[in-house]
């Protein structure tokens, strides 16, 4: 019993040590991964998930398609008009 109390301390101590662990790869690693979720965020709230069954290809190929936009000479036309449409979302209109 005392062994298992002691296993618990042990792994409580670890947890919450990894948890304050600010090295700077660490601090590096969290900040990324909480972008990586934020963008898929994006996806979800933009209802791309639910409007293509979850299919993982077409959404990839979705955003192929708008990076070939960004390198075509209508970059700056896609850019205004996705900057007005996600402004619009965002702002709930």
């Amino acid at each position: 019993m005392a062994l298992n109390r002691n296993r618990a301390a042990r792994n409580r101590h670890q947890g919450a040590r990894a948890r304050n662990d600010m090295r700077t790869w660490q601090v590096e690693r969290r900040r990324r991964t909480r972008h990586l979720i934020e963008l898929g965020g994006l996806v979800v709230k933009a209802g791309i998930v639910d409007l293509t069954g979850d299919d993982r290809a077409m959404i990839y190929g979705a955003l192929l398609w708008m990076a070939d936009k960004l390198r075509s000479e209508e970059r700056d036309k896609a850019l205004a008009l996705w900057a007005a449409k996600g402004k619009q979302g965002f702002d709930g209109g």
